[in-house]
């Protein structure tokens, strides 16, 4: 699971900024929509979002704390901290956060395979009244999902708020798609560096038992 996480936390923006640099090649003559860099473009954002889409699958069981609570459980802050997020109301809001994520990456999904295949735009296009809260309830869920990690103290607190900017700046034009990738992977660098595995060991246990 680190491993995964990692990866796509790593690979995902990587991605999505080959994106917008290509998306900026595609329009320099003043078009878009007719050429390699258009199609290699959306390929690479296609991938993008199925690795943000992996990438919320795993951090759900990042956020679900293991600790079992026992008569040698030793209470720490970081301890106390798991204790009180490991409870069911906070397990639903994973839930639904993951949900909202796949939700909104198939919506993106839905829009790219329109742009790359003009049949399939015609054919089956997204429904409008998916074309805003699609996409918005991806990027939720992946933000609630970070702001979890934040409260577990797996993630620092300017993590989420590098993400919610970049997705804030590509909100507000296309055209600033490579410096909200740029965000994006500056927030998910610290899932890209860290492991989080060390941090479902049961407490009170020295490392490595």
């Amino acid at each position: 699971m680190p491993r995964t996480v990692r990866f796509c936390a790593l690979t995902a923006p990587a991605l999505m900024l080959v994106y917008g640099l290509l998306r900026v090649i595609d329009g320099m003559d003043g078009n878009r929509h007719n050429g390699p860099a258009w199609d290699v473009g959306h390929g690479a954002f296609f991938l993008a979002i199925v690795l943000f889409a992996v990438l919320a699958v795993t951090l759900r069981t990042a956020v679900t704390p293991r600790t079992a609570v026992t008569p040698r459980t030793a209470v720490t802050p970081r301890t106390a901290v798991t204790l009180r997020t490991a409870v069911p109301g906070a397990r639903i809001v994973d839930d639904v956060a993951v949900v909202a994520a796949l939700a909104g990456a198939v919506c993106f999904e839905w829009v790219i395979l329109g742009d790359l295949f003009e049949g399939f735009h015609e054919s089956a296009p997204l429904p409008d009244v998916l074309q805003v809260p699609g996409p918005a309830l991806f990027e939720i869920g992946l933000l609630v999902l970070l702001v979890r990690l934040v409260r577990l103290r797996r993630l620092p607190a300017w993590a989420p708020l590098a993400v919610l900017a970049g997705f804030a700046a590509i909100a507000l034009n296309l055209d600033l798609l490579p410096l909200g990738a740029i965000l994006v992977g500056l927030g998910l660098l610290p899932l890209a560096l860290s492991d989080l595995e060390r941090s479902d060991e049961p407490a009170g246990q020295p490392a490595g038992t």
